[in-house]
């Protein structure tokens, strides 16, 4: 179906095609879950692209400000499980050694006043625990890596 769509006084087609081989996500399935078959395309008016900006040269340099450590490097075959947003670590239930299946929650992260299970992507063994119960991360933040 094709659809247009005019928002802000400018004018958009939109085509909708129906996909007879939906399945709902499942955590049990949700880390072998498919790519989809063919990409979104939008025919949207191209935006006009904006007239650069030429600064004047400073004076003199100012100094850089030093550069935070990097975290360190993930093992060769890892996975790591990153914070989805920021917020804070309530409960960390999964210790290092243990193993792990898919689906299995690592860590409970609050944020906006709501609790959110951090799952592992896959099965594995817990490698190393990066957060404890109190900390505060931020987004992409590594939390848990599994081998």
């Amino acid at each position: 179906m094709k659809y247009v769509i005019t928002l802000n006084g400018k004018r958009y087609e939109a085509e909708v095609a129906r996909i007879d081989d939906f399945t709902p996500l499942t955590r049990a399935n949700a880390a072998a879950a498919p790519a989809p078959a063919a990409p979104i395309v939008v025919n949207a008016p191209a935006a006009p692209a904006p007239a650069p900006v030429v600064a004047p040269a400073p004076a003199a340099a100012p100094t850089p400000a030093p550069a935070p450590a990097p975290a360190a490097p993930a093992a060769a075959g890892a996975t790591t499980v990153t914070a989805p947003m920021p917020g804070n670590i309530l409960d960390v239930p999964c210790t290092v050694g243990q193993a792990v299946t898919a689906g299995q929650t690592l860590v409970v992260l609050e944020a906006m006043k709501m609790e959110n299970e951090i799952v592992a992507p896959v099965a594995g063994t817990v490698a190393s625990i990066n957060v404890k119960k109190g900390d505060t991360v931020e987004t992409d933040a590594v939390l848990v890596t599994l081998n």
